[in-house]
């Protein structure tokens, strides 16, 4: 496959950092060259999930994301979310896979209505264009009848939607193993080999 180390991450305003750090970090373990993208919400989110606050330079939250997840080659590519001379938002140079994670409903809306306003809606629109692999990871409750529907205008278009509903046959001792839950699921998604849970999700 061509490009298959590369993967297109966006972080979006929906409760679920735990879900996006987790990936991120098995990602640079697996070896592969992440373009992330965080959008504005998603940054405020982590301050309320988590107290902290991503640096807001790109380069000094790009260093310190790369130290958390122990990335030494530079594996992580933090994206300014309106650099539309990105790879992402190229046809022809976009990576061929992508996870939203979490998707907020507003993105959900966007991509399914082709918009392009920033960098996340216009990387997931090449991703859906040029048949690449998508995966979007709700994270809300209740569903209204508009996000069901844009969910199902997704999957008809052959994007995978998949809601961050982790499961509990593994007996999950800790909010990581419930998180992890979910990552080994995106991963499975994306052909890559999980090892953060025993059970075989």
């Amino acid at each position: 496959m061509v490009n298959d180390n590369r993967i297109t991450l966006a972080v979006t305003g929906a409760s679920g950092w735990p879900y996006a750090l987790s990936l991120l970090q098995t990602l640079v373990k697996q070896q592969q060259q992440v373009f992330l993208l965080i959008s504005d919400a998603a940054r405020e989110v982590v301050r309320l999930e988590t107290g902290q606050a991503l640096p807001t330079q790109q380069q000094d939250c790009q260093a310190y994301l790369r130290h958390y997840c122990q990335d030494n080659t530079g594996l992580i590519q933090l994206l300014n979310n309106h650099d539309w001379l990105s790879c992402v938002a190229s046809g022809s140079g976009a990576p061929r896979r992508m996870v939203i994670c979490p998707c907020s409903m507003g993105t959900l809306a966007a991509v399914a209505c082709g918009l392009s306003n920033n960098l996340i809606e216009r990387a997931a629109d090449v991703a859906i264009k040029e048949h690449h692999s998508l995966i979007i990871v709700p994270r809300e409750m209740p569903l209204s009848v508009l996000h069901l529907e844009n969910m199902l205008k997704l999957a008809r278009l052959g994007v995978v939607v998949m809601p961050a509903s982790p499961a509990f046959y593994h007996q999950p001792q800790s909010i990581q193993d419930v998180v992890d839950f979910v990552v080994e699921r995106i991963l499975k998604h994306l052909g890559l080999q999980g090892t953060l849970t025993a059970w075989g999700v």
